[in-house]
């Protein structure tokens, strides 16, 4: 199994779900967050009390997915999420070595 990991930009956070949705992916988590780094988009930083250095909004997006499937929810991801500008996001991949689920026990990729 593998956990992929998406940093997005926010507003295209729901293209991202439908594309993923529409191919069968239904279960992710996702996070507000906001981020700093080289491949932020540098029209859209900004500083605030809180965080007092440039930084941008981002969505996180987590799934665990069968090691088969893990290029497609990739490309899909990258696709829907692509402007072509600087701070797009960025995706990430590993390795998962045990799911289980809390309320049954099940272990494996049934649980996904």
């Amino acid at each position: 199994m593998k956990e992929i990991k998406a940093m997005i930009r926010p507003e295209m956070f729901e293209n991202v779900y439908q594309e993923l949705r529409s191919a069968g992916y239904c279960c992710l988590t996702v996070y507000h967050g906001e981020g700093i780094g080289r491949h932020g988009d540098p029209d859209n930083l900004n500083a605030t009390l809180e965080f007092p250095f440039l930084h941008s909004k981002i969505v996180k997006i987590e799934i665990v997915a069968a090691d088969e499937q893990q290029d497609e929810v990739v490309n899909i991801i990258r696709q829907a999420a692509c402007t072509n500008n600087k701070g797009d996001g960025i995706i990430y991949s590993s390795e998962i070595d045990a799911a289980m689920s809390i309320r049954t026990g099940e272990t494996g990729e049934v649980v996904l």
